[in-house]
Order: structure tokens, then sequence, then C-alpha cells
């Protein structure tokens, strides 16, 4: 670990503190590389010491991300950093776990472990990147790619719907539900930030680019018009967009609609703090819709038990009344024989 400055006995980073000394191998233009830009800028504002962080990764492109972080941190196995993920942050509460996966990783072979995790509410931070193609393998379909998506494995079409993470992770009941955009590095910084601080499981979907498999895969929110396909989610105010911010969505019937703005009108306002189910799934459902934008920003935000929070206390409650167990009594007691 790279030298630290002491300021009033308290560690202070910066965020070249959380560069390691790996060389960073991602494509030329990559977007993995903002993601991680805009990461490394937030850890500093944490004030965690860097030996207390762990990042945890399955496999994929984005899940390189740990050799690039100046902490400590696991590139595990396909599907099941999840599962890993968990284990260390039940181990040692005191640690701030991450862990990073992609749309192929996090949602397919792990899409089980993924659901489990939300709905324990284990204190973790996730960060899924959606660049909707398998990209290490060399340009698959994978679960969130679109209906008819031509690629290496789906030459006449994929067959499938896409898969919506925001919607599974709100569903499984993880209380922080967000979306960023690796071309919004402000954006995509503030958000990260929310969620790492965060007490809970919190999940952050990313749109990635991939400029080698699937280039462009967002233009529509990342080009020239953006503004005309992106509303920004921002609490206790309306959902407001356009290049002239004169467009807004509103709430009526169960459904949201898209209007001109009225300024003699009022609209609904976002309210992330607040459980309100059938309006969380519908702004997550918005960016099935190409004829209404897409929402960035927290969709949710609760605070509720955590799992690791309760699995502590009843250790505690447990050996309180019991008193500490005893490991070799355990081995041995029961029905037990010795093979020679």
């Amino acid at each position: 670990m790279q030298e630290t400055l002491q300021k009033d006995s308290v560690t202070q980073y910066s965020k070249d503190d959380f560069s390691s000394d790996q060389e960073v191998r991602w494509c030329p233009g990559c977007g993995d590389y903002s993601i991680l830009a805009q990461t490394k800028k937030v850890l500093p504002e944490l004030g965690i010491p860097r030996e207390k962080i762990v990042f945890v990764s399955g496999i994929g492109c984005s899940s390189r991300f740990p050799y690039y972080v100046n902490s400590y941190g696991i590139h595990s196995i396909h599907g099941r950093a999840p599962a890993i993920a968990s284990g260390i942050k039940l181990t040692n509460p005191e640690l701030k776990v991450f862990l990073v996966t992609g749309d192929g990783d996090g949602l397919s072979i792990g899409g089980n472990h993924l659901i489990h995790l939300c709905r324990r509410n284990i204190d973790i931070t996730v960060l899924l990147f959606n660049n909707r193609i398998y990209g290490l393998t060399k340009g698959q379909y994978s679960p969130t790619s679109e209906k008819g998506k031509i690629t290496k494995s789906s030459p006449y079409g994929a067959l499938e719907n896409p898969f919506n993470p925001i919607k599974m992770a709100i569903a499984a009941g993880a209380t922080f539900v967000a979306r960023s955009i690796d071309r919004e590095p402000k954006h995509l910084a503030e958000t990260i930030a929310e969620a790492a601080k965060h007490k809970g499981t919190s999940f952050v979907e990313i749109y990635q680019n991939c400029n080698i498999f699937n280039d462009g895969a967002f233009e529509q929110l990342t080009g020239k018009e953006k503004k005309d396909h992106i509303v920004i989610m921002e609490e206790d105010k309306p959902y407001i967009f356009g290049t002239n911010n004169d467009q807004v969505i509103d709430w009526r019937d169960n459904h949201f609609y898209r209007e001109k703005l009225d300024s003699s009108k009022s609209y609904i306002n976002h309210t992330p703090n607040k459980k309100r189910d059938a309006i969380e799934f519908a702004l997550a459902e918005l960016s099935d819709n190409p004829e209404l934008p897409t929402p960035i920003g927290i969709f949710k935000r609760t605070n509720e038990e955590t799992y690791d929070g309760l699995l502590t206390k009843q250790v505690s409650d447990v050996k309180e009344k019991l008193g500490n167990g005893d490991l070799n009594k355990l081995l041995f007691s029961g029905n037990t024989w010795e093979i020679k």
C-alpha cells in the first residue's frame, strides 16, 4: 500500500492513493475507464481505511476492476461473486465490501446469487456494468441485449426479451437502487457515492459502452439529443426533461405519461425515500419503452435492518446465553468414528 497522508489522527486519502501499480488493460475507449476513475474519486470521501475496503468481482471485462484499485480485492468465479462478497461481509462486518459485475456475469450464471444478495439486504455495494453484450468472450448476446439483436451467437436475431436489472433489484428487495451512465461522469460519481454510503444492499446499474462489440448501444442517451431521451430523477422534483426542459412525465391512472410542461399545473415529485412499489416499477419500465425517456438517478432508498447486522446480534445473543462454543468438542460430539 502506498504512503498515506495523516491529518488530525484520521487517514486522509486522495484518488491517487487508490490507484494500484497494475497497468489498466481494457480496450481503448471502453466505458470501464470512466467507472474506475469516478470510483477512485469517491473512495477518499468515504473516510474508510484502504485495509477495510474490499472489491470482489466475478468473470468478465468489468471483473478486472479489483486489480486497479489499491485496496484488498478478489477476482473470483464466474457468477459467484455475490456469494463470496456475502461471505466476506458476514465474516468481518467491519469491512466495506464492493461487488463489481457485468450484465453477463451478474444476470445469467450469477442471477440467482444476485437475487438473494438483494433479498437479504446485506451491506454490500453492487456496481453492475451493463453494455448489453458479452465482451470478454467476443460479442455474444447477453441477458440485457435487445430482442432481435444480431450477434455471433444470435446471427438471425436474439429471440429473448431483455432482462431489466433495475426491476430485478427492486423486486428482490435491495434497499438502494440506482442507474447512471459511463459518459455522465459527475452524475456517475454522485450516484456511486450515495450507494457506497447507504447501509444495506445498494445496487447501481451503469450503462457502459463496449466500443468493440456493441458500440453505440446507448447512443440515444449519450449523443447530441440525449436530453430528449433521459430524465434525471431528482428528489422532491417533478420528472422534467428535454433539450429546453419543456417536457415532463406525469403519473396518472397507475401509468407514466409524457406531455409538454405546463407551468400552471402541478406534477408528481420524485420521492425515492418513500416506499411506492407501483411507481418504482413504472419508473424502471420506462427504459423498455422507446416512446418515453430513460430515467437515471436513484429509484429507491429505504432504511431497513441488514442481514449482517441481524446475524451479528444473533451470534452475540446466543453467546451471552450459552457461552462461547468449543470447536473441538463439537467436532467429536455425537456419533464419530476413527479410520485407521
